[in-house]
C-alpha cells in the first residue's frame, strides 16, 4: 500500500496541475461552461487524462482515510478497510461517470 500511495501521489501532482492550469486558462480566456464542455466532448486525450485522474484519486484517498482511520480512532481494521473500500467505490462511480460523460458517452 505505501507504494500504491506514493505513486498515485505523483500521477495526482501532475494531474491536479494540468488541470488547475487548464482551469486558469479557461476562467482568463472567458470561457463559458459550455465552451470547455464542448472543447472537452469526444476528446479521447481528454478522456484519457480524466480516467487516469479519477484512477489515481481512487487509489491515493481509500489508503490515506484508512491509515487515518486506524491511528486516530478504536475503529477495528475490518470497518476501516471497509469505509476505506466505500470511498474507493464513490470516488470511482462518481468520476468515471463524469469523465465519460463529459466524453459523451453517457447520456
Amino acid at each position: 500500500m505505501w507504494t500504491a500511495q506514493r505513486a498515485s501521489a505523483a500521477v495526482l501532482a501532475i494531474a491536479v496541475t494540468v488541470h488547475l492550469a487548464t482551469v486558469i486558462y479557461a476562467v482568463r480566456g472567458d470561457l463559458t461552461a459550455a465552451e470547455i464542455i464542448a472543447r472537452v466532448q469526444g476528446n479521447v486525450a481528454w478522456l484519457i487524462f480524466y480516467v487516469i485522474f479519477v484512477l489515481a484519486a481512487a487509489t491515493h484517498a481509500p489508503i490515506g482515510i484508512r491509515t487515518i482511520l486506524l491511528e486516530s480512532t478504536p475503529l477495528a481494521p475490518r470497518i476501516a478497510d471497509a469505509l476505506s473500500a466505500a470511498v474507493l467505490l464513490i470516488i470511482l462511480i462518481l468520476g468515471l461517470r463524469t469523465a465519460f460523460g463529459l466524453y459523451a458517452l453517457q447520456t
